[in-house]
């Protein structure tokens, strides 16, 4: 027991720190992951659970502004903001404001800083005679690799215009299947044709024309290969030509998808061998960013490394209003990043996860459901505070809406919820669909199922996109009303009076057909674990009766219900949307008509049609933001509001918890290289962690003294006995010798 304890004494202060001793004292941010991460190439990768890792390593050329809100585009590695020309039929260039119909191409322009290097890496690692030093690789040569930190030397080399285009010919591969294609391919058609021209040569077992003799075999060397709309126009520039116009195109110019691929790197991976041992850039990605992966074990823990040769971009020293009361430009201009490495550890369980965070082991963490009440209340006026044990401890609260919408979905292809032919029918199904809307509480359903985690929503457009009112001007007429002045008044849930009355006109009073009387019945389809899930479909079964209409949930397996949407056989359906970026196109189109499921295979699952809406989503998809834009984006919600074809359920909020040592931590959905960004007071943390974590020894005593006491008897006995015998033996011994 001594032993031990001088053994856990000499381990310092903290005893229970679950990290190496070599990582005390350094710039590590620690924070942890629940689900392992499927791609990480740039090409493939589009989940929020990969981009923790991959926007922190490669470099699209635009980035998003830290601290501004609402979102702005700012240059990441591009020199300036991409220039863009948009010409007619006739090469004439047209001005910004021109009608997007007249618009036949639009040339984007983007020119890259020069002297931006890539992070060391073998692909790079040259011979003196200036060959590539880890080509024509064999068996023999990998045998002893497992990963990239096996190979001994590494290089770099400047980022150049061609290693964008190199990348954007990816996204055409036959082989890697980016969910991005099709998209694409609409505003850049040259990428349908280079895909067929990589199809063919996948078949012919290579590539096309003559092959270096070092090539891998199989290997697509796509700089063989042209993309007419893409070229390189020098070294550090390359020009990209769209059909049509597509303003939103420079939000994609922010993503892993733009970012570059060197072609070296890709051929390095391509060697046989290098998949067998997970040397793939679907697991190694490479690029110019402040970080580096140096450690991928996806079960158990991810770990990124400062990039050295990053070259130090500063910190921002504007913002938005309260950011410099927050903190949040305290560092305006230093070199970033603030942080050397920043440690993600995988945890499967919610509690564990929670308790390392309030030991400090954790340097944030999220707010589930199941700590809810532990780190937040809620105030009599329904404002969300931080719980007295998490202030005490220096813990802040960090809110904010995503980009998001979740709504329950109405096919307007079923007859009932979509209405018939004729306008009788429609009127009466629109009703229908503004009675349910109004019953369905979503005050009451994100108060109970997500904590108040959520902002009912009055279209499909959340807070802080453009076109999203707030205040009375932003409220949903048919569902809402306004109480109080303009000023200081709210928007409140109609009674479910009005829904009855909306329901009567529909010809349902009291939830039966006016003529037949036949009961009404809704069904929802939904997959389990959706919100057909008990509860949830209890509360919307009571929401239901009180309209006297019957409730019926319909789950079936996920295939099932995607066959379900797909074909129109829904009814009533649960969706979300989470905006690829902060533009209402990227919200707006999901009721687009030629965006229709079962017509068009679309992302307008509930099948909407309105020939107006189709024509102003026309004119405003491709407008700048200002006042004419707004006004057909009112025009826009002021239908969907009126036709319901959603009933807009709720915006998410994001909560999330740091301790106090955390330092220039902003959320912000679209933002997701924010490691550079932040820093750690290494000395406020390290005394937490020692306050937080100091050792109880009095049980150690105290189990001590007890065993003492257990064992101190026997001792004694054992003690007594042996005296007591060795008395006896001596004096034997004495008369033996007088003999």
């Amino acid at each position: 027991m001594l032993i031990a304890c001088l053994a856990l004494a000499a381990c310092g202060p903290v005893w229970n720190d679950p990290y190496p001793v070599a990582e005390r004292g350094e710039h590590i941010l620690y924070t942890a992951f629940t689900e392992r991460p499927k791609h990480l190439d740039p090409v493939q990768s589009y989940s929020e659970d990969e981009a923790s890792f991959l926007y922190q390593i490669v470099e699209p050329p635009l980035q998003y502004h830290y601290l501004k809100r609402p979102y702005v585009l700012e240059p990441a590695t591009a020199e300036a903001m991409p220039s863009l020309r948009r010409l007619d039929a006739g090469g004439r260039e047209l001005p910004a404001n021109a009608d997007p119909a007249k618009v036949v191409r639009t040339v984007v322009e983007v020119r890259i800083r020069p002297g931006i290097l890539y992070q060391p890496h073998p692909a790079f690692a040259l011979d003196e005679d200036g060959s590539p030093r880890y080509l024509g690789l064999g068996e023999a040569d990998l045998r002893a690799v497992r990963g990239l930190g096996d190979f001994a030397a590494t290089g770099t080399r400047e980022l150049e215009a061609r290693d964008y285009v190199y990348q954007i010919k990816r996204l055409a591969h036959p082989r890697l299947h980016s969910p991005i294609f099709e998209l694409m391919a609409e505003y850049l058609p040259g990428l349908q044709e280079l895909q067929a021209g990589l199809v063919a040569a996948t078949k012919e077992g290579g590539a096309s024309g003559a092959a270096a003799k070092d090539d891998p075999p199989g290997w697509l060397d796509l700089d063989r290969f042209a993309l007419p709309g893409v070229e390189v126009v020098d070294r550090h520039t390359l020009r990209i030509t769209l059909q049509g116009a597509y303003p939103q195109f420079l939000y994609w110019l922010s993503m892993p998808f733009f970012s570059p691929v060197p072609r070296e790197v890709d051929r390095f991976f391509a060697q046989p061998g290098m998949a067998e041992r997970n040397l793939t850039l679907d697991w190694w990605p490479v690029g110019t960013g402040p970080y580096m992966l140096v450690e991928n074990n996806p079960n158990a823990r991810m770990v990124l490394a400062r990039n050295p040769n990053y070259r130090g971009d500063a910190y921002p020293c504007a913002g938005e209003s309260g950011d410099a009361e927050a903190g949040l430009l305290g560092d305006c201009g230093k070199p970033m990043p603030f942080i050397d490495k920043v440690v993600f550890s995988r945890e499967r369980e919610g509690i564990p996860y929670w308790n390392k965070f309030l030991q400090g082991y954790y340097d944030a963490s999220g707010v589930s459901s199941d700590n809810f009440d532990q780190a937040v209340s809620l105030t009599s006026q329904g404002e969300v505070t931080l719980s007295d044990d998490m202030r005490d401890k220096g813990i802040r609260l960090l809110t904010s809406v995503s980009p998001s919408i979740f709504y329950l979905g109405f096919n307007m292809l079923d007859p009932l919820v979509g209405g018939g032919a004729s306008k009788a029918e429609k009127e009466r199904a629109r009703k229908l669909r503004q009675a349910i809307s109004i019953a369905l509480d979503m005050e009451e359903f994100v108060s109970i199922f997500l904590n108040g985690r959520g902002l009912p929503g009055m279209s499909p457009l959340p807070p802080g996109i453009f076109g999203a009112r707030a205040g009375r001007a932003g409220m949903n007429p048919v569902v809402y009303e306004w109480q109080g002045s303009e000023a200081d008044g709210r928007p409140v849930r109609r009674g479910v009076d009005e829904a009855r009355r909306l329901l009567a006109e529909a010809g349902w009073p009291n939830g039966r057909d006016a003529q037949t009387g036949e009961p009404l019945v809704i069904h929802l389809d939904t997959t389990p674990g959706g919100l057909g899930d008990k509860a949830r479909s209890d509360w919307l079964a009571k929401k239901f009766r009180a309209l006297g209409v019957q409730f019926v949930v319909r789950p079936t397996d996920f295939n099932r219900f995607q066959d379900k949407i797909r074909q129109g056989n829904a009814q009533l359906f649960f969706f979300g949307w989470n905006a690829d970026y902060p533009d209402p196109e990227n919200l707006l189109f999901l009721l687009h008509g030629p965006q229709g499921k079962v017509k068009f295979n679309g992302q307008n699952a509930a099948n909407y049609e309105n020939p107006e809406y189709d024509g102003l989503f026309e004119r405003m998809k491709a407008m700048p933001d200002g006042p004419a834009r707004q006004q057909i984006i009112d025009r826009m919600v002021a239908m969907l509001q009126h036709d319901a074809p959603w009933i807009f359920a709720f915006h998410p909020m994001s909560y999330s918890l740091q301790h106090g040592w955390v330092l220039n931590r902003k959320t912000g959905a679209m933002v997701r290289n924010t490691m550079k960004y932040q820093r750690i007071d290494l000395e406020r943390r390290a005394a937490a962690r020692t306050e937080w974590n100091a050792p109880v020894t009095w049980p150690l005593l105290l189990v001590a003294a007890l065993l003492a006491a257990l064992v101190a008897p026997a001792a004694i006995h054992w003690r007594r006995r042996e005296t007591a015998t060795a008395a006896p033996r001596a004096a034997g011994s004495g008369a033996r010798g007088g003999r």
